[in-house]
């Protein structure tokens, strides 16, 4: 039994085998998965597990270097708490962003139906 940490066997197993610039994407309930990438779906009912939770799980768990989110969330609930949680983070259009899931790693499903509660966190090195 693990003592602390991220405690879901897939999601642990898929960390496990990221390397340094590998795609991440944390997900509403409602962004389409693309075909081929490996989902960790975590989504319970509307709202569990909330977004910021599972961010927050993975901040405790891996090394990212750079976050991603779509332009459409400034100014929105979910972009607010984006601005916060990652200072200086990269934007691009919604419909790019969904494209570029497509090179994820891993792609891990929330229960959060907020809009745009989305991001591609690319993979650091812990030293």
């Amino acid at each position: 039994m693990k003592k602390s940490g991220i405690l879901n066997a897939e999601l642990n197993a898929a960390l496990s085998r990221l390397g340094h610039g590998d795609l991440v994407v944390v997900a509403d309930c409602g962004l389409p998965v693309p075909r081929g990438v490996p989902v960790v779906d975590l989504a319970v009912v509307h709202g569990v597990p909330g977004f910021r939770d599972v961010v927050d799980a993975l901040l405790g768990d891996a090394v990212f270097e750079s976050c991603t989110a779509a332009v459409e969330s400034v100014g929105t609930v979910a972009g607010d708490w984006i601005s916060d949680r990652f200072p200086g983070h990269a934007t691009v259009p919604h419909a790019e962003l969904k494209a570029r899931c497509a090179d994820a790693r891993v792609f891990v499903r929330t229960g959060e139906a907020t809009s745009y509660a989305n991001v591609l966190l690319t993979c650091g090195v812990p030293f």
